[in-house]
């Protein structure tokens, strides 16, 4: 029999603290002793272009997944079984798609943003538009991925959550701040590599106290061990067919048109090196999501799941049954983690907000001056994101779960605008403007529920192919109306 698991808030320990502190420094010093001069807005946002493919692919993983994967994988496991597994397989999937047909047209010429090219096809409201969307819903996900590292801080501490919300924004924006995106993808090699021993250390030592390998046997028998789900069901939350098609679109969204995974493609040296680590950081995420899901796996085996929030089963067992000083490192890690993601995203916000909205609309475009404006605008998201996460009020939802479900919102309004622009020649910029405000008024009462919910019950990985073909379907409605104008050309798509 495994051990009982205590759900009590465990004593503060000062050897645990003192690593979490010393961490939180060397993170700091290591951001800025990397990130080099910054001469201009592209070495800013940009690493002068000349950052190495495994730099970029270990980035990406760190950033899209971070602490929302360490915190609450696990639970999702403890809980059910392995099938939010095969969410992995579609974002292979969809990385390859991207690969092949959306990363060429970000290396014609020279690309400041994701959204720079819906100019080139459509014209600057479109671009806009489409930016806009993504500030907004990076900014209401980035908030939801800030609170869920607050969690393990407020165990470990006995901080209010808005203290360590206060403590990792606080933390993330000196480096960022300094260093840009050459910082930022630096550090996020770093603390892979921290949380990922974490996770390991976790699983041998619940396993240890489940009593061994063999352990894993009793799981087996009670289906905690499935990995792959055929139901044909859109209401069973994680099916193959979900998790394929689903995930696909979800990781063509994410990676071929939200800045956050752009930018950092952007930064590499050629399109080969981009391709190898977008398909690359599929692979590893594979491995990754298998690792975490059988931490959980592990933590039920311990017993560690004595009820209330999924997302603090596995926190919760750091804290108490890894050694001092083990569990101070692994928060650490967690916590770095999620710096990696916020320093991502204060970093993506101030790019798409200076590029695509300040330089256009002020008509400055001199690289030092939009150096001087993104550090600004560094400042300026760090402290909306905050804010919102210290606004985020606590709910059962596994933060993993409600994070990628916010994106959703616009993820497939956003895949949707570049898929016309690549294959649907009639479309015009009213045409993919509409597209996507239709979508998100769609796809916001089926997400949220507000102001009413339509679709209940509709698995959340569906929630972008719905999104997608809606904004296909309205785009090429509005498109068959009225007049063509000249930027509607035959041969005026987007380039592959």
């Amino acid at each position: 029999m495994s051990r009982a698991f205590c759900c009590a808030a465990p004593p503060v320990r000062a050897l645990d603290v003192a690593v979490i502190a010393a961490y939180c420094a060397a993170v700091v010093v290591f951001g800025l002793a990397l990130s080099g001069r910054q001469r201009d807005a592209s070495d800013y946002f940009l690493g002068h272009r000349g950052l190495p493919w495994w730099a970029i692919m270990l980035s990406i993983v760190a950033t899209e997944t971070s602490a929302l994967t360490v915190i609450s994988i696990p639970g999702i496991a403890a809980r059910s079984d392995l099938t939010f597994l095969q969410l992995a397989f579609g974002y292979l999937a969809g990385r390859v798609g991207v690969a092949a047909l959306l990363l060429p047209g970000y290396f014609e010429g020279t690309q400041d943003t994701a959204y720079q090219r819906l100019e080139r096809r459509f014209g600057p409201g479109a671009r806009r538009a489409a930016s806009g969307v993504f500030l907004l819903t990076r900014a209401l996900a980035d908030c939801v991925r800030i609170f869920a590292t607050a969690i393990p801080l407020a165990i470990i501490t006995h901080w209010s959550m808005p203290a360590g919300i206060l403590a990792i924004g606080l933390v993330t924006v000196i480096y960022t701040w300094v260093g840009g995106l050459r910082a930022v993808v630096w550090v996020d090699v770093i603390q892979l590599g921290v949380y990922l021993l974490g996770g390991v250390a976790t699983l041998l030592v619940a396993t240890q106290l489940a009593g061994g390998a063999g352990a894993f046997a009793r799981a087996w028998d009670a289906g905690k061990l499935v990995a792959l789900d055929f139901t044909p069901s859109f209401k069973v939350l994680y099916t193959f067919w979900g998790g394929v098609l689903g995930g696909a679109l979800l990781a063509g969204a994410s990676h071929g048109t939200d800045h956050l995974i752009v930018q950092r493609l952007l930064a590499a040296r050629g399109l080969a090196d981009a391709r190898r680590a977008l398909i690359g950081s599929g692979v590893f995420i594979i491995a990754q999501f298998a690792l975490f899901l059988l931490v959980g796996t592990s933590l039920w085996l311990a017993g560690a799941d004595q009820g209330g929030r999924s997302d603090a089963i596995y926190p919760t067992f750091v804290i108490t049954r890894l050694p001092a000083g083990l569990a101070g490192l692994v928060v650490a890690g967690i916590l770095a983690a999620a710096m990696s993601s916020h320093a991502s995203a204060v970093n993506s916000l101030a790019s798409a907000s200076t590029h695509d909205f300040y330089a256009p609309l002020s008509g400055r475009q001199e690289p030092t001056h939009l150096l001087w404006v993104g550090r600004w605008l560094t400042l300026v998201w760090t402290a909306v994101l905050v804010g919102g996460a210290i606004a985020f009020r606590n709910q059962n939802t596994p933060v993993v779960q409600l994070a990628l479900s916010i994106a959703s919102i616009t993820y497939g309004g956003l895949l949707g605008t570049y898929l016309l622009g690549g294959f649907w020649p009639r479309a015009r910029q009213r045409d993919v403007i509409m597209a996507i405000v239709v979508s998100v008024l769609v796809m916001t009462p089926v997400v949220l529920g507000v102001p009413w919910r339509w679709l209940p019950g509709l698995a959340w990985p569906w929630y972008v192919p719905l999104g997608t073909a809606v904004t296909m379907l309205v785009g090429v409605a509005s498109s068959l109306v009225g007049q063509r104008d000249e930027r509607t050309g035959g041969s005026h798509t987007l380039p592959a």
